[in-house]
């Protein structure tokens, strides 16, 4: 059974469907796992292209790890999430593939817990 932990109140129309939550137990510490299609630059994977901000738009502090062999992000924030703010995960256009080649837009997740 799915729980819904998170309420996305954001997303861009074409990734609706590739926004999935497979969270068990309702905690304010979560990982954020960011799959891709190609093999990134690990030099572009970021505090600086991936982040997550509160709603005074300010960066919180997060751990960024970059899995090769699954072409997977985690992103995981240091310090729980509180469940009355609201949150934006951002992915910029300066993360790239190993070809150089960056996202055409970039991408954020509005999100509250």
């Amino acid at each position: 059974m799915a729980y819904n932990h998170l309420e996305i109140s954001e997303i861009p129309s074409n990734l609706s469907n590739k926004v999935k939550q497979n969270l068990r137990f309702k905690t304010g510490n979560f990982v954020w796992r960011v799959k891709f299609n190609i093999p990134l630059d690990p030099k572009t994977v970021n505090n600086e292209t991936m982040f997550v901000t509160n709603s005074q738009n300010q960066k919180l502090r997060s751990y960024i790890k970059y899995n090769m062999e699954q072409e997977q992000i985690e992103i995981e924030g240091i310090e729980a999430y509180a469940t009355s703010e609201q949150y934006t995960l951002h992915i910029t256009t300066k993360v790239k593939s190993r070809g150089g080649q960056s996202l055409k837009e970039p991408v954020q997740v509005k999100f509250k817990l």
